[in-house]
Parts: C-alpha cells; structure tokens; sequence
C-alpha cells in the first residue's frame, strides 16, 4: 500500500507543520523575479494559490528562523532552477532545507528547469556548473557536499522543463493547473470534522493493520449491530489511506444495491457487482466487454489497492470482487463491513475487528456535537446531557439522532422532555432515543417516516414525492424535517434511512396489530403477508403496502388474494409463489406495482394502471401488458426487463410523465410504438440487449428531454431514425454491438449534446457519415471492434472536443486521415489490434495534447512519423507486438513528457535510437522479447527517471551495459529467460532505489556480484556457478538451488552442501525457498517469518531445523526427508499452518490428544475453550492399498467433514499435492461454534483427486488436538 507500513499508518505525518502557505517558492530574484515568475505570481492567484514571497527579507548567506519556518510551513516547495540559481549561497541553503523537508517530512516538492538543462544540474556542468564552481570558492566541504547532494536530488524529480513549451504562457498555465491539482488531493478534509473517538477506534484496529507489515494483501472485517459506527470507521480509513495506494473504491449499501433478485443467480450478481466495482476502482462509466469474473485479477494483480465493502450480507459479494489474494498486488487492504460474523468466517476472513460501543466520555462528546454544534456541553445542561447519554447507552445513532431532537431546546425545554425517554426506556433500551425523536414529530411527518421505513427506502425522491402526494400535504417539506431530525438522509437523490431506524419503524407498525396483520397499514414479514393473501374472507382495508423482501417465499396459491385489500396502494413482490390470477381482483388505487417473475402473459383487462408511478415487472413471461389504450399520466418509472416474452409495448400517448424506461433483454420485442414520442419527459430509454428489435420509429426525435439512449447489443437493428438529430439534451448514444448497423444518419452533427458515442462492437458498419466531425461536442467516439470499417471521414479534424478516440481491432483499417492531427484536444488514440494498419499521418504530431497513443499488435505497421517528437503531452506509447516494425524514428526522445514506452515484442526492431536519453520523464520502458535487438543505447543511462526496465527475453543481447548504474531511479529490472546473459556488471550495485531485480531461467548466468540486496527473484539460473560470501539478498521473495546444478561456490555445489548460510533469515521478503533434491543438506538456519513456502522435498540428509516456524499462512514439504531428527519432526507438527505440512512419519504423534485408526476420529470438546469459532490441528497417516505410489503429479486433497449432533458439514479441503506414503499431514480445522450442537464431533477425512474419492489410498490413522489459546502469533500452540 506503501513503501512502508509506517507510511500507511500515520498518514498525518507527512507534514506536522500547520500549513502558513501553499507555495513556497526557491529562486534566483535577477533571473526570473520581474518576468517569469511574475506572471507565475498572477496565474496563482487566479487560481487561489497562496504564494511566499520574501520580498522584504533581508538576504544573506544562512536562511533564518523566518524563512525556514515559511519552508517547513508550506504545502508544496517550487524550486526554479535557472542559469544563475547556484550562484546564490541563500538558494543554495534554501534548497538544502527544502530538500530536508523532502526526505524527512515527505513534503511535496516540484521543480522547474528555467534556460537550464536538468543533466548540468545534477552533475554541476556547462553554464550552471561554472557559477556553482565560483560559489565554492572559500567554502567548507560539508557546505559543499550538502549543496552537491541537494542538486542532485532535485535534478532527479519529474519537473518541468521550459524548452518543452513553445511558449511561457502555456507552461505557467500548466504548472498552475499540476500545483492546484496537488493542493487539491493534499487539501485537509472537512468531512469528518468534529468525528468523536476516532483515534481510540484506530487504536483498536492498529493490530490489524500493522499485519500489512507481513502481507502482500490484508483483508480486515469490521463486524457490528447497526448504528454502532461501522461505516463511519471505515469511510475514516478510506479518507485518510486512499491517497496511499494505486486505486481506492469504497461501495457502500452493497446489501441493498446488489441483492439476489428472483431473475438473477448467484453468477449474474457477481458479474454485475463486480463490474460496478471496476468502474468505480477504475473511474471507468461504460466498461466494455465485461463478461467473465477473470477480468478483476487480470487487471490489478499489480496495483496496490483499498478496497471498502460496507454493509454486506452474503458471501458471494466478496467473492466476486475479493476472493483470491492474488487479484490485488502487494500492500492492498481490503475492508469488509457487515453485521453478520458468518459472512466474514464463510469469505475466509481471520482478521476481524468487532466494534464495541464508544466510551461514556467519547458518548456524551457525540451528544454534544449534535446538540450543541461543540464536543463539550452548555452552562447549566451538563447534567441533563450526561443523564441523555445514559439513557440512550452510547449507541452512536442514538446519541446523533437525540443530539438533532434535542438542538435548540431551552433547559425547561429539555427537563420536560427528559420523562417521555425514560419512558421509553422500558420498551427497549437499544432505541430509546429514537423514539423519543419519533415522537417529537408531527403526526405527518411520523406516518411519512413510516412509509419509509416499509417501503421507500433507497428510493428516489422524485419517486417518492410524486407516490405519496395525495397522501401528504407537502412531502418535499416532511423529507426535509425528516433529515433535519436525522433519521434519514438525502444523497445523490436518493432517500436513505439507517437500518436500525428502519427496523424501529416496522416495529411500530407491527404494534398497530401484533396478532391481526390485516389491521397494520404495511406488511413486511412474510408470516404476515402470507396470513393476509390467505385469509381473503376477513377485513384488510388497513393495508395500504405490502412489501415482499423474501425473494420468492411466499406461497399464496387463491385466485382471491388481493379481494379484500381494497385500499393497497404499494405493492412489491418476487417470485412466482403468489397466484398470478389474482391480478384480477388487484386494487385499483395502486401507486407502485413491482412483480418480478409475474407469471401471466397479459394483465387482465379489469387492470387499471391510471395511478401507477412505478411499474417495475422483470423477468416476467409478459408478452404484452394491455389491450386498450390506458391513462398513465402519473407514470414515471417502468422496467419491463428480462421479459424476454414481451412482443409489444402498450400505447404510450398519456405517458407523458415517462421519465426511466427500462426493456433491457426483452428480446422478443421487434419494434417500439409510434407513441413513444409521446413521453416527452423520458430522460432515459434502456434498450440493451433486445436483439429482435429491427427498427427505432421516427417520432423518437420527439422526446426532447431524451439524455441517455443505450441500444447495445440490438444485433438486428438495420439503421437509426434521422429524426434522433433533433434530440438536443441527448449526451450518450450506445450503439454497442449492433452488429447489423450499416450506418448512422447523414445529419448527425446536428445533435448538439453527445459527448460519448459508443459503436463497439457494429460489425457491419462499413464508414461514418462525413458530417460527423462537426459534432462539436463530441468528445468520445468508441469504433472498436468495427471489424468492416476501412477508413474515417477527413472530417473528423473538425470534431474540435474530441478527447478519446478508441479504434481497437479495426481489422480493416489501413490508415487515418491527415486531418486527424487538427483534433487538437485527442488525448487518447487507440488503434490496437488493427492489424491491416500500415501507417499513422505525419500530422499527428499536430495533436499537440496527445496523451495515450496505443499502437500494440498493429501488426502490419513498419514505421512511426518522425513529427511524434511534436507531441509534446505524450505520455504513453505502447508498440508492443507491433511485429513488422523495423526502427523507431531517432528523434522519438524529443517526446519530453513521455513516461512509459512499450516496444515489446516487436521482433524486427533491430536498434533502439540514442535519442531515448533525452525522454528525461520516461519511467517505464518495455523491451521485452524484441529477438533482433543487438545493443541497448548508452544513452538510457542519462534517463534519471526511470524507474522499470523490461529486458526480459531479448535472446540477441550478450550483457548488461555497465552504464545502467546511471539509472539512479530505477526500482525495477526484469532480466528473466535472458539466455544468454552470462553475468552483471558489478556497478549494478550502486542503485540504491532498486527493489526488484527479477532473474528467472537466466542459463547462462555464471556469478552474481556481491551486495546484490535488490535481488527479488532467483530462480533457474542453470549455470550459476559463484554465490560470493558477501552476497546480501535482503529483498529477496523467492529463492530456488533446486536446478542451479552447476554451483560450485556457495561454498560448494549444492550436491555438497551441508548448511546454508546464517544470512538467509535476514532476507526479510523472502516468501518461497525451493532446497529440493540438496541430497547432502544436513541443516537449516533460523529462516524469516515472511516465507510462505519451503520446499524441502528429497533432502536425503536433513536432520535438523534452526528454528520453529511462526508464520501461520506457512506450507512445509519435507517429503522423503527421513533423518529428520525427533526436535525437526516435533517442530514441523506443531506448525500451526493454514496451509499443510508434510513430513515422513510412522504413526501420529502424542501431542494429538485423539488419536484413531482409520479415517475417523472422535473428540470430546472442552467447552470452556469455546469461543466464537472452535479451532483444531488435524493430521492423517497414508498409505497406499496397492503398495505403489500413485502418479507424481496428482494433485491431491484432504476433505475433512465434521458431524455433530447428526449434523454433517465440511469443515476443509485441504490440497497437499501429490499423496505419499508413510507420511503424516497437518492442518488446522474451524468451526462456528453455533454450529456445534453436541459436546461430541466426529471428524470423517478422505483423500480426494480433483473431484473423485480415492480408493487407491488409505488413511492409517489420524488425529485432532483442540487448540484452547493461540499465542499471538497464531503460528504454534
């Protein structure tokens, strides 16, 4: 998540200075005071940037008390380097300061190369270095060596450059916008101002988190009852660590959003849901082509990631957006937030944070907030607040939702109202506080939150205001004393109400009638609407809603469910349990009728929908709803989804209030009505997926207020009514996957509001209309997979906003039009994949704001223009697989802004120019598998920035150039499947930034030099032969001799050794050590807690182990390892291991309290060590029937089912490779201990091969100890 743990966990301590300025700038007055920086001071203020100026000052050699408190006080420091800055001892010791500001206090720093080249800044030559010369003169070597060190380090960071603008006005105006970008994510957060008992909260959760220091993804639940703080703690974490980590997404009311509808399964939620987060994670509106659950893992496997999951209730949520570790890269933390401890246990989640009520001090300062608007109470109320506290018992919500009622109230005020909440008290001591808030409203305003409570919460407002109109006199006005009053909130036009108060509220309604449900006005258990439908006999005018959150439960089978429920106004069920005929007698006052899964294919013709706001029936076998013409001028919402029966819709000439219609996957549906341009109000027309739909009518162009249209995947729909021209407010048109679309309307420029058209996927689509380049507010046009398109109109340089051009797999585009450079706000080209593209126009270098340009598998291209060293903004140029490219142009490192290139893969280039040197911000560069390239140019050396190098397979390269040492930002070096690198150069050692140096099936590899710290992985190094004494791995993971068969020195070959060195448990990231097949390996050193894997499988001679393990995620194979001594057998079956161990073994060892032949074994349990799950160390003893060993790579596993009390249940699946014989194997068990039912378990084992029970194998014997206290470190017992 960060470069360190204690990074992540005291974010504040970047800066514990209070901020005095957001700017303060270092520069040389005679150089830039009166002009450049001048009309620097000018942008700033435009911008609200506050800027130091040391105007009156006085200078001289040392910086004072003044000016170093304006540094260390300052948000950001500029430092602009110009020709005569070094002259300047004062700037000089300024930037001394700064840059100790930097290193210690990790303030931001930003540097600016004003008529000075960076390289001449950093090695103090040319022009500045001569200046900087003279200054020395008379100075003190320490004075110098700091001043050295600080240009150096400045000179390193990514600034700007004033030869990369063609003028000062746009190169201020873009350092303004990064610095007030900056200041912007930097910028305090007000949200939790005022937030009481926070800080002893995180002390609670600090364990829990300090486990990042030991994990490469942490996963944390936070366990609790409702209103207890639970996302307020976590909407604290994600404020305060999301600026830390790569991506960061918090998604809340997940139970709500993403709940188990009758017409989806368990597949369809995980595909929505996580999709949902990858748009959110990745700031993406409209993810393309989402279709399988793989695409998360693919895409952050690299990216260190927060991720907040807040109100989940089932488990198959966490597993479509978390369920592996390996999804994330290293140092993600992943946060899941629910009231059921179940959830937690069932998603493989151990570290789990319970929140506990505030303490009484931190209790009355929430009040008090709420109150009072201060932590603290008024004169005279101190007793009367603490007495509030009391009674509420500390609950959060409570303490808010009292602070609200109470806020204003004189002491008479609060001393009358005191007795109705000690009233209360009796009722239920958990939502006092609430009731007496309830109480104080006007009976309005109570019954208002109660029809939120039943039935409208989540809801829009809009929704809601226009369904209880007739029976509220100002709903608007109700909703606001509501929120006032805290018990609902109002967001994103959404109506929210705690989940605590919406239990308080069906409470109440539940009293109007306990034993009668007929006489409550709501129903929301499914005993009580089940006992309604039945009894059609009795009096249910009372019922005016009926709310079914069962999915599909409820049985009714009467035809005469609905008879007496003259008054039902709001109705919501799910399923096919209840009698569909029973339509027929359906009240005819009904506002909202939702009905998933409706049976019927047409609503009988005694249905009147003339009061219908909300008509939502999905997944219904509907082939069309009715046969006359219906009055439905209060209809606002209808979603006909999944009905994919429905063959035509009804005549919608009164519907002119249709805001939201929704007939995604009606696939029967052939064509809408003519009256659809009727709806002049509908914002958004859902068409997805309707793949019989052949036309659109041509009255569409009347529904003037249409934003969204989205017709993706209509693959029968032949062409576009030019009449959608006319529809002025529209800002999205999805034509994705209309494969059979052949073009789009000539007159297309004249709608005047798409911003993003999205063509992917439309096959047929031969060209664009020339017209389309004059729509001017275009500034998304998707093409891809366009496989028939041969070109684009020159037109397209007139669409003056186009930002994002995506051209992928094109198939059949040769070229671009020259004009396409006079699309001067392109920021993204993607042509990837077109793989009959030969060219791109010399003009693009025109596209002066060029940001991404993707030309990956563009097999057919040979040559990039020279004029792409004229796109300045250039960031990202991806040519990977571009397999006939033969040489880039040699100035591509005039591209001054470009950080990342990739060229891997691109088998014909045969040289990298020299140029590169000077793309002085380039921090990736890939050239991976380029099988030509002879030589890597010197000049990467001068490329001060980098920080990845990919050489990975170019098979045509002998060695690493020395010069790579220059590279002094370079944090990673991936050399893997080099064959024919036989060694590094010594230099490499010098790199202090690098972390990861990756070295897998290097063949050739003869030595390694000493001090190799950075080495990340070493595996296959065939022919290594010297691994020096002094070498220091410390930032190793995985480490492998199984294979380097040709070592001689480490000091011997690995046939030979007998001990591996002390020095191996400081390598503090190893997490995998192969010593496989060492035959003479006699010993192990104590070894670092972060390894995960130790593979000591066929070490003939190993006896003894160092230390025991205390990792509790820890796998260990000591297969065939029969000198084990009894302390390294002792060792290894006390591993308190997730995972398994193995080890030779001829019967289970004593420290297994039950012991048993066979496969079974009995336990009686100590109850006094049941706590919320009951945990377990199992083994097995192996033997095969047949007395042969069952194939070596079999993958095997161990299948543990428990029973208790007649009840069975599997509690693991373990999977231990291959079975062998004569060994035992360890793991551990849990199990909730609800789910114990007898003070005896029966655990039942078997082994298992993929899916099939082995009959091959038996289980000699086997154990169970009952773990009754796990240390700390949860590793032994």
């Amino acid at each position: 998540m960060a470069s360190s743990s204690s990074t992540l966990l005291d974010p504040q301590s970047s800066l514990s200075h209070s901020c005095l300025h957001h700017v303060f700038p270092s520069f040389h007055g005679a150089d830039v005071r009166t002009n450049f920086l001048s009309h620097i001071v000018k942008e700033f203020k435009s911008k609200a940037i506050d800027l130091f100026i040391d105007n009156d000052i006085v200078r001289s050699k040392s910086i004072g008390p003044e000016l170093i408190e304006a540094i260390r006080g300052s948000r950001i420091a500029i430092v602009f380097l110009s020709k005569n800055y070094s002259s300047s001892t004062w700037c000089l010791n300024e930037l001394v300061e700064i840059m100790h500001c930097r290193e210690e206090f990790g303030k931001t720093v930003m540097s600016i190369f004003y008529e000075v080249d960076p390289t001449d800044v950093k090695k103090q030559t040319g022009y500045f270095g001569k200046v900087f010369e003279k200054t020395c003169e008379g100075k003190t070597e320490e004075e110098i060596r700091r001043w050295k060190h600080a240009l150096a380090e400045v000179a390193q960071i990514a600034g700007f450059h004033s030869s990369n603008w063609k003028n000062e006005a746009e190169m201020i105006e873009d350092i303004a916008t990064d610095v007030s970008n900056k200041l912007n994510l930097s910028a305090p957060s007000n949200d939790f101002d005022g937030l009481v008992g926070m800080e002893s909260r995180m002390a609670e959760l600090m364990p829990l988190m300090l486990e990042l220091d030991s994990h490469e993804v942490l996963k944390i639940g936070i366990w609790g009852p409702p209103g207890i703080g639970k996302t307020t703690i976590a909407r604290y974490i994600f404020n305060r660590y999301s600026r830390y980590v790569d991506l960061s997404v918090f998604m809340d009311n997940i139970k709500t959003k993403y709940a188990k509808t009758a017409c989806s399964d368990d597949y369809s939620v995980k595909l929505d849901l996580q999709k949902q987060f990858m748009s959110q994670l990745t700031n993406e509106k409209d993810i393309k082509n989402f279709s399988h659950l793989g695409i998360a893992k693919d895409r952050l496997k690299d990216k260190s990631v927060l991720v907040i999951l807040d109100d989940v209730d089932r488990p198959v949520q966490v597993e479509a957006v978390a369920k592996e570790n390996s999804w994330f890269g290293h140092e993600s933390l992943i946060i899941v937030i629910t009231q059921d401890l179940k959830v937690l246990k069932a998603s493989g989640i151990n570290h789990i944070h319970k929140v506990n009520l505030p303490s009484y001090d931190e209790a009355l300062q929430i009040f008090c907030m709420h109150a009072f608007g201060q932590r603290y109470s008024k004169d005279g109320f101190i007793e009367l607040a603490c007495e509030v506290v009391s009674l509420v018992e500390n609950l959060p919500l409570g303490l808010r939702v009292m602070g609200s009622y109470f806020q204003g109230m004189s002491e008479q005020d609060w001393t009358e109202a005191l007795p109705r909440l000690r009233t209360h008290i009796g009722r239920d001591g958990e939502i006092a506080s609430i009731l007496i808030s309830y109480d104080s409203l006007c009976d309005e305003d109570k019954h208002l939150a109660l029809h939120i409570a039943c039935f409208f919460n989540g809801e829009s407002v809009d929704i809601v205001e226009c369904c209880l109109a007739k029976r509220f006199l100002d709903v608007t006005q109700g909703l606001r004393v509501l929120a006032e009053k805290s018990i609902i909130s109002m967001k994103w036009g959404k109506i929210k109400m705690a989940e605590l108060l919406v239990q308080l509220g069906r409470k109440l309604v539940r009293e109007q009638s306990v034993s009668e449900p007929g006489k409550r006005q709501f129903l929301n258990d499914a005993i009580g609407i089940e006992e309604v439908l039945s009894d059609y006999k009795a009096d249910n005018s009372s019922v005016i809603g009926i709310n079914d959150e069962t999915c599909g439960d409820i049985e009714c089978t009467s035809e005469r469910a609905f008879e007496r429920l003259s008054n039902l106004q709001f109705l919501r069920i799910h399923g096919d349990g209840i009698n569909p005929r029973s339509m027929n007698h359906i009240s005819q006052k009904l506002r909202v009728l939702c009905w998933s899964s409706f049976q019927m294919t047409c609503f009988p013709s005694s249905f009147n929908p003339k009061f219908l706001v909300k008509l939502e029936m999905p997944n219904s076998k509907l082939e069309k709803l009715w046969k006359k013409t219906q009055l439905l001028s209060n209809l606002k919402r209808m979603d006909l989804s999944y009905s994919r029966r429905l063959k035509e819709l009804p005549d919608l000439s009164t519907a002119t209030n249709l805001y939201d219609l929704d007939l995604s996957y009606c696939s029967s549906l052939v064509k809408l009505p003519s009256s659809i341009g009727n709806a002049i109000n509908l914002n958004k027309l859902d068409l997805r997926f309707c793949s019989n739909l052949v036309e659109i009518p041509s009255s569409i162009g009347n529904a003037v207020n249409l934003e969204i249209f989205d017709l993706h995947e209509c693959s029968s729909l032949v062409k576009i009514p030019s009449s959608i021209t006319t529809i002025a407010s529209l800002t999205s048109l999805t034509l994705h996957s209309c494969s059979s679309l052949v073009g789009l309307p000539q007159n297309i420029e004249t709608v005047t509001e798409p911003h993003h058209i999205n063509l992917n996927g439309c096959s047929s689509l031969v060209k664009l209309p020339y017209s389309i380049g004059n729509a001017t507010k275009l500034e998304e046009l998707d093409l891809s997979g366009c496989v028939s398109l041969v070109e684009l109109p020159f037109s397209i340089g007139n669409a003056i906003n186009l930002r994002k051009l995506d051209l992928t797999f094109c198939l059949s585009l040769l070229e671009l039009p020259s004009s396409i450079g006079n699309a001067t706000k392109l920021e993204e080209l993607d042509l990837s994949h077109c793989s009959s593209f030969v060219e791109l126009p010399f003009s693009i270098g025109n596209a002066i704001n060029l940001q991404k340009l993707n030309l990956s598998y563009c097999s057919s291209l040979m040559e990039l223009p020279s004029s792409i060293e004229n796109a300045i903004n250039l960031r990202k140029l991806n040519l990977s697989y571009c397999s006939s490219l033969v040489e880039l142009p040699s100035c591509i490192g005039n591209a001054a802004k470009l950080e990342e290139l990739d060229i891997s893969h691109c088998s014909s280039l045969v040289e990298i120019p020299s140029s590169i040197g000077n793309a002085i911000n380039l921090q990736k560069l890939k050239i991976s598998h380029c099988s030509s390239l002879v030589e890597v140019p010197f000049s990467i050396g001068s490329l001060i920035n980098l920080e990845l190098l990919n050489l990975e397979n170019c098979s045509s390269l002998v060695k690493l150039p020395s010069f790579i040492q220059n590279a002094v930002s370079l944090q990673e070096l991936e050399l893997s499947e080099y064959s024919s690198l036989m060694g590094l150069p010594s230099s490499i050692q010098t790199i202090n930034n690098l972390h990861e140096l990756t070295l897998n099936d290097c063949s050739s590899m003869v030595e390694l030099p000493s001090i190799m710290r950075n080495v990340g992985r070493f595996l296959k190094c065939l022919k290594l032969e010297v691994l020096l004494d002094d070498i220091n791995l410390e930032s190793l993971e995985v480490l492998s001799f199984s294979e380097c068969s040709l070592l001689e020195s480490y000091p011997e070959s690995p046939t030979y050794i007998q001990e591996l060195d002390p020095w191996m448990g400081r390598i503090s990231r190893l997490t995998r050590l192969v010593l496989s097949g060492m035959k003479n390996l006699v010993s192990l050193p104590p070894l670092p807690d972060s390894l995960f894997v130790l593979e000591a499988e066929n070490c003939e001679s190993l006896e003894r182990l160092g230390s025991s393990f205390r990792n509790a995620y820890m796998m260990l194979n000591f297969r065939n390892c029969f000198k084990l001594n009894q302390e390294a057998r002792d060792i290894i079956s006390r591993t308190w291991t997730s995972a398994y161990a193995v080890f030779p073994c001829r019967k289970v060892p004593q420290c297994f309290t039950y012991r048993s032949c066979g496969s079974s074994v009995k336990v009686k349990l100590n109850q006094l060590a049941l706590g919320i799950s009951t945990k377990f160390k199992a083994c097995i003893l192996c033997a095969d029937s047949d007395g042969v060993n069952f194939p070596p790579l079999s993958q095997a596993s161990v299948c543990c089912s428990i029973m208790s009390g007649g009840n069975a249940r599997t509690a693991c699946y373990k999977k231990v490779g291959r079975v062998s014989s004569g060994h035992l194997y360890t793991f551990r068990v849990e199990i909730e201990t609800e789910e114990v039912t007898s003070p005896e378990l029966v655990f039942e084992f078997e082994i298992q091969f993929g899916n099939v029970n082995s009959e091959t194998w038996e289980i000699n014997e086997c154990g169970i100890l009952q773990i009754l206290e796990v240390p700390h470190d949860d590793s032994h017992y």
